[in-house]
């Protein structure tokens, strides 16, 4: 038998159907959006970049991290313990050579200097000294030298005489005995004579030698202390900017301080660093691509640090337009260290997706050109211009090579 419904009832029965609809039709609308957004939708052909693949030489790059440094730069630093007495440029200013920095408290080196020479002129005047007293001592040995020739010359004479008397009875065998000791005694003194003679010049020759050495070691630090002083009058060595100076009259300043640096801003390099792991494959001539944002600057490897510190090791990177107006001192760049040139790759253009050789899914045109999908492709390695596909993609495809909204879960759009 029929059973009758109160009216409280019959309310919670409407409000469930009420509800059921209302899921049903959320869901509907749910699913009419999706399909509206993926299938009606779709993505503009306009915000899509497209790269063909193709077929061709591929030179592989080893990516590296770059500052720009001025070409040429040098640090100016004290020769003396001084003190700055004045200062006669700032930084940033153009310098020309000969171009006058600072001044040093010069007055110590000066006359130390002075010092110096005055000493010179005392070895100077020494060595003269010696000179005349050797030269002296010699003449004096050569006058007795030259006396005991001549009376040698008359001893010699009287030998034959004697000799000559006692073969014509005249003379007595102990006259002639006697003239031939006086003889063979001056030929003996005179023998010493000679020998002495020679042996005072050798002396004589030794000493002055010694005192020629003497003086020469001195001049040299005489002259080591007269560049010390040129160097503390501190001028610039060439055309170039001055980038820092030291700005405190009366700052005392060591040896080997820093006074000033100078650089040449019109001119650069590149100070590469590059992880160790791939210092094998770089070396000295190797050619380089410097990127300052959409500008490409060639350069080549001129000097590699032997040694790495923090993981990293560091290299320069010498540039063909090295004035090239995109470089700043101290601005960042990415490097490319061009490595082993493959043939018959295939390749794509370079975008922002990617981040080095692996597994990648990109978004792959199909053959009407109509949708785009979305595919697991191996990418190999690359430079600033191409990256290498192992696997995925033809030659002839199309790949999407920029940025977009990709919608999730979606491995299909249509292209409007």
């Amino acid at each position: 038998m029929d059973r009758i419904i109160s009216e409280e009832e019959k309310k919670k029965m409407l409000r469930k159907r009420l509800i059921k609809i209302g899921y049903g039709v959320a869901a509907v609308a749910a699913i009419g959006v999706i399909l509206w957004s993926i299938g009606g939708k779709g993505i503009n052909g306009s915000d899509l970049k497209f790269s063909e693949a193709e077929t061709g030489v591929l030179e592989g790059s080893i990516s590296a991290s770059g500052k720009v440094v001025p070409a040429f730069e040098q640090t100016i630093i004290s020769p003396i313990d001084s003190r700055v007495v004045e200062i006669y440029a700032k930084a940033g200013d153009s310098l020309t050579v000969g171009t006058p920095l600072l001044k040093l408290d010069l007055e110590n080196t000066e006359n130390e200097l002075r010092a110096l020479a005055d000493r010179r002129r005392m070895k100077q005047l020494e060595m003269e000294q010696s000179r005349i007293n050797n030269s002296t001592k010699e003449s004096n040995i050569e006058m007795q030298l030259r006396v005991k020739e001549m009376t040698v010359e008359r001893l010699k004479a009287d030998v034959e005489n004697e000799r000559r008397l006692d073969s014509l009875g005249s003379g007595t065998g102990e006259k002639v005995r006697q003239a031939e000791l006086a003889y063979h005694t001056g030929v003996l003194e005179l023998d010493q004579l000679r020998k002495q003679l020679e042996g005072e010049r050798s002396v004589n020759m030794a000493a002055m030698n010694v005192s020629a050495l003497d003086l020469s070691v001195f001049e040299k630090e005489m002259a080591t202390k007269q560049r010390t002083l040129e160097d503390a009058q501190l001028k610039s060595p060439t055309d170039a900017t001055l980038t820092y100076i030291i700005d405190e009259i009366g700052q005392r300043v060591g040896p080997g301080e820093k006074l000033a640096v100078i650089a040449d801003l019109k001119h650069f390099k590149i100070e590469g660093q590059i992880a160790d792991s791939y210092v094998e494959q770089v070396s000295i001539g190797q050619r380089v691509m410097v990127k300052i944002g959409s500008t490409q600057i060639e350069g080549t490897v001129s000097n590699i640090q032997p040694s790495s510190a923090g993981g990293v090791v560091n290299f320069t990177v010498r540039l063909e337009d090295e004035a090239n107006k995109k470089l700043r001192p101290g601005l960042r760049t990415d490097l490319y260290v061009m490595t082993d040139v493959t043939d018959n790759s295939i390749r794509i253009a370079r975008g922002p997706y990617y981040a080095g050789p692996g597994n990648y899914d990109l978004w792959v045109a199909t053959a009407n050109g109509k949708e785009i999908k979305k595919r697991r492709v191996k990418l190999g390695t690359a430079n600033p211009q191409f990256v290498e596909v192992k696997e995925g993609v033809e030659p002839g495809e199309k790949v999407v090579i920029n940025s977009f909204e990709e919608p999730t879960g979606v491995s299909t759009l249509k292209i409007k």
